[in-house]
């Protein structure tokens, strides 16, 4: 990194930590490694659920200020009425559910009271807020958007697997109103973020004047690293770990338990199934037995991947790029994946890692591995060197940097940024 100082606000709509899916790793990741250089104050919308002093804590480890806004009271009914009101508003759900008077008061506090060169602001949901007018003597700083996804494509294609007829109907009517507040703010931030030059490409298609940059997903590669005191792979068991509340991750698991399992199972007897990740569904619950274990939420997902023969990654539908390819390559685990999961990466298939589409394809390519021991190692040794090459989150945030620093990020003024709106 570069020998200057920037002050950063990161705005999120949750906290960056303690990280428990992707986003969150992201977040943390870049923001740890750059508050070794420069001074991050955050502000973050917090769930009734999360222990406030927990978050608190393991956000002060890397920022300056930490200043957390509570969200919206959940519950079932609450979510449901907050959709009736979305299909006759103008405004996504994701944009009414985060309209908050106190984060609006709270982001005017702090840019009115603090100097700060750059806003970070991740996903483009609290967009408006951040693109408000600062307060009256407040220089404004620079405003940069990191897209985890393009979420308006991600929810057009959930609205197009969704089975459920209202889920069908509220996805249907809302990933439009998701398009035009996204690419609007694609027009107005001074510059975007992206995890791949896939999306960073799709959205010059859509809005050819973005400032974009692609900082990639990374991995800690001291963290997730083959470990002695760590169990050695057992040979026979297929892993899937990931956030199982997210759509993407059921509509894969869904796939692999319907599809792919079946075919899998017969060829290989001895192989057994294991899912790791939050929230399970009924539907994914249903599916446990003698060979298919559901673990659910787990502290440390580091030992299942290091017992597991191989990684496979279903996925159909999707954005950025996938941190279970990423950890799983930095544990030297071999991975088997579609197309889409892998998009977005630089990985080499055949050397790095399996390449299927189909159920067949998929089946197959996790039979190799689980028949062929030499090839899950060499898949493993490609796999892990890529990542120390290539994702890490000090190479990742230093792109970021040099980014910010490319836009001014020292020299930003109300009058200079008049011809960026």
């Amino acid at each position: 990194m570069l020998d200057v100082s920037l002050q950063l606000l990161s705005v999120s709509p949750f906290p960056p930590s303690p990280p428990s899916f992707g986003a969150q790793r992201r977040m943390q990741g870049l923001l740890s490694a750059l508050a070794r250089r420069h001074p991050v104050t955050a502000l973050s919308i917090v769930s009734a659920e999360l222990d406030r002093v927990e978050v608190e804590q393991a956000m002060r480890a890397y920022c300056r200020e930490v200043s957390l806004v509570t969200a919206r009271e959940g519950g079932r009914l609450a979510k449901r009425w907050l959709q009736l009101r979305a299909l006759v508003s103008p405004r996504s759900f994701e944009r009414l559910s985060m309209d908050l008077t106190a984060f609006r008061a709270e982001l005017h506090r702090l840019l009115a009271t603090r100097h700060f060169d750059a806003v970070l602001l991740e996903f483009p949901f609290l967009a408006g807020d951040v693109l408000a007018d600062p307060p009256p003597g407040a220089r404004r700083p620079l405003r940069v958007l990191d897209a985890h996804n393009i979420e308006f494509d991600l929810a057009r294609q959930q609205a197009g697997r969704e089975h459920a007829p209202l889920r069908r109907i509220h996805n249907s009517a809302n990933w439009p109103k998701l398009r035009r507040e996204e690419l609007d703010a694609f027009r107005r931030f001074d510059g975007v973020a992206f995890c791949s030059e896939l999306d960073a490409a799709k959205a010059r298609a859509l809005v050819p004047s973005v400032n974009a940059v692609v900082v990639p997903n990374a991995v800690d590669v001291q963290s997730f690293a083959p470990a002695p005191g760590l169990p050695r792979p057992d040979g026979r068991t297929v892993l899937f770990f990931g956030a199982i509340n997210y759509f993407p991750n059921v509509d894969g698991i869904l796939f692999l338990v319907r599809e792919v399992w079946p075919l899998l199972a017969a060829a290989h007897p001895g192989c057994r199934l294991k899912i790791v990740g939050q929230h399970p569904t009924r539907e994914i619950l249903a599916f446990q037995g003698p060979r298919v274990e559901v673990t659910g939420r787990v502290d440390d997902v580091r030992p299942h991947l290091a017992s597991a023969a191989v990684t496979i990654v279903p996925l159909r539908i999707g954005g950025g790029t996938r941190f279970k390819i990423l950890e799983a390559m930095a544990m030297a685990r071999p991975v088997v994946s579609t197309t889409l999961g892998a998009e977005g990466l630089d990985a080499r298939p055949g050397e790095d890692l399996l390449i299927a589409d189909d159920a067949a394809g998929l089946a197959a390519a996790v039979g190799r591995v689980l028949t062929d021991p030499a090839l899950g190692r060499a898949l493993g040794e490609a796999g892990r060197k890529l990542v120390q090459e290539r994702y890490s989150w000090d190479a990742a945030a230093g792109t970021l940097e040099r980014f910010l620093l490319s836009l001014g990020a020292r020299g930003v003024v109300a009058g200079e940024a008049a011809g960026r709106r």
